[in-house]
């Protein structure tokens, strides 16, 4: 079995493919899957680069999309040849957050996804989106289900709602086709007239390049005539500030990523002024995945994909996240 693995202390020069032993057959409870695709994240791009340290020949990647091979006695869920695709935390099946690391997520606690075939329990997996190929499917597991997470399952959003989605990135990208499912006005923020351009060909109401309008919250929220309903919040500490400035009063920011570092200064008379609800989260448990595949399926959302690689180019792929390029989601196939 073909499997990529990642070498302490970490460095995209530092991932190799290599054979490793077929896993087997699966035990009760248990499914094999025959893997297809991996999509990436910025928290595998932090594993495979060092930046968050990991055991000594890791199997990256924390999305698997692929079919079962094999059930094991008394599996219920799925039967040979369904679609399936991973879930991030494998064992917070349902109800309120009970995680708060990841001891237990796959390519950073354990192994991931980054090779041919799986053996786990199959509340591991759920089933995927009717039509997707392997690697749209791979993009729901992390990005996919944090947006609709933020949104729809914290944010309670509802239709004429007004929601404002930071940069293009995979998340990003997610929560514009979401809200626009849902029947919300969006809002995009970019540095790139071309990302907005392409934003607004999804359905973005309104955007505005970072780069020209650094204040870029105040205009958000006269769009908005009086302030976004919704935040997903993706920078972090240089961008919250503008995040409370757009939001209406009593609204919501979904704390989703740290791309601009992992503390700063929070603007707290403001947020108390704006009476907003600042909520930090971690993707969601597998009853909100199957949740957001039902929808998927009511729907005719197709994930934005900005570049397929082989598993054996997936240091080209990180190389290609690194750059920032990059317009929705960058996928791994085999």
């Amino acid at each position: 079995m073909k499997a990529m693995i990642l070498d302490a202390p970490g460095g995209l020069d530092r991932l190799r493919l290599v054979d490793r032993p077929d896993p087997g057959v699966p035990g009760p409870g248990m499914i094999r899957v025959r893997l297809h695709a991996t999509s990436l994240n910025y928290h595998d791009y932090g594993i495979v680069s060092g930046n968050m340290p990991t055991q000594d020949g890791r199997v990256p990647m924390s999305d698997g999309a692929g079919i079962v091979e094999a059930i094991g006695e008394g599996v219920t869920d799925f039967d040979i040849g369904d679609a399936v695709v991973s879930c991030f935390f494998p064992e917070w099946h349902e109800g309120p957050a009970r995680v708060g690391d990841f001891v237990t997520v796959p390519g950073d606690g354990v192994d991931g996804y980054a090779r041919e075939a799986v053996i786990a329990p199959a509340t591991a997996f759920t089933r995927t989106p009717k039509g997707y190929d392997h690697a749209e499917v791979a993009t729901i597991t992390t990005a996919g289900l944090t947006a609709w997470r933020s949104l729809v399952v914290d944010g309670g959003l509802k239709a004429g709602d007004r929601v404002l989605v930071l940069g293009t990135g995979g998340v990003s990208i997610w929560a514009l086709q979401i809200a626009k499912l849902m029947g919300a006005s969006v809002a995009v923020t970019s540095s790139s007239d071309a990302k907005l351009e392409q934003a607004r060909a999804l359905g973005a109401d309104y955007t505005v390049n970072y780069r020209e309008q650094e204040q870029w919250g105040r205009p958000v929220h006269d769009w908005a005539d009086g302030g976004v309903d919704h935040v997903i919040e993706v920078g972090g500490p240089a961008t919250l500030a503008q995040s409370i400035e757009a939001v209406r009063i009593g609204g919501h920011i979904g704390l989703i990523g740290v791309l601009t570092g992992v503390s700063g200064q929070v603007p707290t008379a403001a947020l108390m002024a704006k009476q907003a609800r600042l909520q930090g989260l971690i993707v969601g448990s597998r009853r909100m995945q199957r949740d957001f595949v039902r929808a998927l399926d009511a729907s005719d959302i197709r994930p934005v994909i900005d570049r397929r690689f082989a598993l054996e180019e997936l240091a080209d792929a990180f190389r290609h996240q690194e750059s920032g390029g990059h317009f929705g989601k960058i996928v791994a196939t085999w």
